[in-house]
């Protein structure tokens, strides 16, 4: 599965994504990069980015580091966040760029899965606003394994 056709599913099949306006820029293996547009839809009480969207944006961006990493096998297996931590830096006063990156080796993940039937790995995330800034940090831990063979 090529990283082009993973973006482009993964860009509609999370309903809250695209009603937060979530786009998915790029998928690598074991790295992403979410935008979250300054949209009226998505401020909060002060005018700026709300706190609901943020997390939204960087497990988005999370998840698709995760997808790009088992792009090998993807229809193969059953991720879950299992747990997730977001630490705000500073106000959102416009677009918001998340680029998300896993913790090990990609490779070293798909192998663990093939042989293992599972793994457990985490993910980071940088939130970047427009203005260059650092607007948060976020690790999302992520459940990988394979699906159950239906009998």
């Amino acid at each position: 599965m090529t990283y082009e056709l993973i973006r482009r599913q993964l860009s509609t099949a999370v309903p809250f994504a695209n009603h937060v306006g979530i786009e998915l820029e790029t998928i690598e293996k074991g790295r992403a990069v979410a935008r979250l547009p300054f949209r009226p839809e998505g401020l909060n009480h002060i005018g700026t980015q709300h706190a609901g969207a943020l997390f939204a944006l960087g497990e988005a961006a999370s998840g698709a580091a995760m997808a790009g990493t088992f792009a090998p096998m993807l229809l193969e297996i059953r991720p879950v966040a299992a747990e997730a931590a977001i630490r705000f830096l500073a106000v959102a006063k416009g677009g918001v760029r998340a680029e998300a990156s896993i913790s090990d080796d990609a490779d070293a993940l798909v192998h663990t899965v093939r042989t293992d039937g599972k793994s457990v790995f985490r993910v980071t995330v940088h939130f970047i606003g427009e203005d260059q800034a650092k607007i948060a940090e976020m690790t999302v831990d992520w459940h990988v394994s394979m699906k159950r063979k239906q009998v």
